[in-house]
């Protein structure tokens, strides 16, 4: 015991164990980028980068919608959707901003970003034992006939968190089928395709991520935006600004009450809207393994899973994209990198090997990879 005691001492004493900073409600500490282990003129590049290469689309996001998705039969603006500001982002090391661009309170849409929000909603259902595992069938607590049939009675939790479910139906109006087609083909070939086994292959597909929250919806049976805040934006600090929408005629009948469901994203309008500095907030507790301060807002084994490759694609987690498989980025070459990723440019890095975490706002999408590879150069050796 006295041993233990005197090599406790002697370890405080060379400050290797050390608090780890967690910026507090309303504020945000910045320190300079050498004190962080960055090469101050490299990590101003990388923001000079940012900032040149803004998303090509319109600052309308009306017509950056409908343009990006005009080969989907039926498409159109279902929910809210509000004009864009230009580049914004964040670099922070250690906790401590190391670098910032643009309007950083701004609230903008985050697209698909809100993905991953969901995905950690669902893990509080775990979590909690809402839900008792991600194996186990959806239609087992969501009985109202959404899952019934020989294929879509066959998918579990999991094959929703990473698209692989091949759901087949129609949900708020909008056919399974006419999200994101395929290349090739039309009406006739698309409705009348072959289902894939549940688990087998991924789709990117916003009507079973709506699924995802109608369902999460039914567990919950309160509103999704009231869970996350409860439950990880307001203990993680963040502002009242944020806010998540779903489409107008998602309204769902729980308990007696109507409730609306959110989407999984914007594609059709709606999904988060939030500020940099939000965003940053939900980027740190993920890269401190779901930890804010002393509070354990997801667990380290949910977030294990979610960030694990599927079975369905290498480069996908439960609604969190990995830098590896065929969407690894060229020149980074750490598998551990997973993010958050949105049209038009919005993006949530979390690198745990570096204690980094980027958040970058309104960046052409080719242009991560090299965005990121610009931060991890400018780190010092």
């Amino acid at each position: 015991m006295i041993k233990l005691l005197f090599t406790l001492i002697a370890v405080l004493g060379t400050g290797a164990v050390h608090a780890q900073y967690f910026p507090a409600s309303g504020e945000w500490q910045s320190k300079a980028a050498a004190e962080l282990g960055f090469e101050t003129d490299k990590l101003e590049k990388a923001v000079k980068f940012a900032r040149e290469n803004e998303y090509s689309g319109s600052r309308d996001l009306r017509i950056a919608i409908l343009r990006g998705f005009e080969r989907e039969p039926f498409h159109t603006l279902l929910g809210p959707v509000k004009p864009r500001g230009g580049p914004a982002g964040m670099v922070v090391k250690n906790g401590y901003i190391a670098a910032q661009w643009g309007d950083l309170n701004r609230v903008d849409m985050t697209f698909s970003v809100t993905k991953s929000y969901l995905s950690s909603v669902a893990g509080v259902a775990v979590d909690q034992g809402l839900i008792g595992s991600t194996e186990d069938k959806v239609a087992d607590t969501v009985w109202d006939g959404t899952f019934a049939g020989d294929h879509n009675s066959q998918i579990r939790w999991r094959h929703l968190l990473d698209q692989s479910s091949d759901w087949s139906g129609t949900l708020f109006g909008i056919k399974d089928w006419a999200d994101r087609p395929p290349q090739h083909g039309g009406l006739d070939e698309w409705k009348f395709r072959t289902l894939n086994t549940p688990g087998t292959v991924m789709e990117y597909n916003d009507v079973r991520v709506n699924l995802l929250a109608y369902s999460l919806l039914q567990v919950f049976r309160q509103p999704l935006p009231q869970v996350l805040k409860q439950h990880i934006m307001d203990p993680i600090g963040a502002s009242p600004t944020w806010r998540w929408f779903g489409y107008e005629d998602a309204w769902v009948t729980v308990d007696g009450l109507k409730m609306k469901s959110v989407t999984g994203g914007g594609h059709s309008g709606g999904g988060i809207f939030i500020s940099t500095l939000d965003q940053a907030r939900f980027g740190l507790m993920v890269l401190r393994n779901g930890r804010w301060k002393n509070r354990q807002i997801l667990s380290k084994n949910w977030l294990q899973k979610a960030t694990a490759p599927s079975p369905a694609n290498a480069s996908y987690g439960f609604m969190w994209w990995l830098n590896q498989g065929e969407r690894k980025w060229q020149n980074v070459d750490d598998s551990s990198i997973f993010y958050a990723a949105g049209f038009g440019g919005n993006f949530i890095v979390v690198d745990k090997a570096q204690e980094l975490m980027i958040v970058t706002r309104w960046l052409e999408p080719s242009q991560i990879g090299e965005m990121v590879r610009l931060v991890r150069d400018s780190l010092q050796q």
